[in-house]
């Protein structure tokens, strides 16, 4: 973005990364996926780099609103003082906290999920999806929480891998009755309560009960809450976690 600024551009969308987009290593692939369905589109985006901070989602979710507040109104100098309009994000979280949060304390930007922006791309003809790949391929979505029933993002993704020509499946707690993967509220961060079952083994038995291929998610923390899951069955050679925007980049030799 810093380089945008020098040469007095505006890039059309700010990709917002996120604290797993950037450092975990699994995430990563999906943020490379982004930006490479970015550029497949034509889109002409910039990241903050080291300017950008945690948008203080998990601060905010555990209880410390006065660690919230720092780190958002640290991040909202940084995007006022860009000028930023427009952002999109593969983290449900963070597009949750700036979408809601960070208007109160300033921050007023038009924030999309990715599923959202690839799907406007297709709409628009700048993103030609061929399919194929998929065909015969039954894939299970699992709705993140503060994707869809937070913010009822329930089709963008959906429509997505439709277009894949996949069998798209759906377990019996969707949409507004999807089941959290257990790693939303900063729960991500601690170990579970006792219990007879964790939640992630739970939500990950009813995916495979449908057999499916693909388990896709659309949330860099239900990927990996998933991905355990999956582990849990020793069925990773069977089936595969991907995000929507992996699923759509492998439908380009990716």
């Amino acid at each position: 973005m810093a380089e945008f600024a020098a040469s007095g551009q505006q890039p059309e969308v700010l990709f917002w990364v996120g604290c797993a987009g950037s450092f975990d290593e699994r995430a990563q692939k999906i943020t490379r996926d982004v930006c490479f369905l970015l550029e497949k589109a034509g889109v002409s985006f910039a990241v903050l780099g080291t300017e950008e901070s945690c948008t203080g989602d998990p601060a905010k979710r555990a209880g410390n609103e006065f660690l919230f507040q720092m780190q958002a109104m640290s991040n909202i100098q940084v995007l006022n003082g860009y000028e930023i309009k427009k952002i999109v994000t593969a983290c449900p979280h963070c597009f949750n906290t700036l979408k809601n949060e960070y208007p109160e304390l300033g921050g007023n930007y038009e924030v999309m999920h990715h599923s959202m922006l690839l799907q406007q791309l297709i709409n628009d003809g700048r993103l030609k999806i061929e399919g194929g790949k998929f065909l015969g391929k039954k894939i299970v979505y699992h709705d993140p929480c503060y994707l869809g029933r937070a913010n009822d993002v329930f089709e963008a993704p959906r429509q997505l891998m439709m277009k894949l020509d996949a069998e798209l499946t759906e377990m019996k707690r969707s949409r507004q009755h999807g089941l959290c993967c257990g790693a939303g509220g900063a729960q991500m961060f601690k170990e579970p309560e006792k219990g007879n079952k964790d939640i992630n083994i739970e939500r990950t038995e009813e995916a495979l009960s449908l057999n499916p291929g693909f388990i896709a998610v659309a949330c860099p923390f239900c990927m990996t809450m998933m991905t355990d899951g999956v582990k849990h069955f020793n069925k990773e050679s069977e089936v595969k976690v991907m995000d929507v925007a992996e699923l759509l980049a492998r439908n380009f030799n990716q």
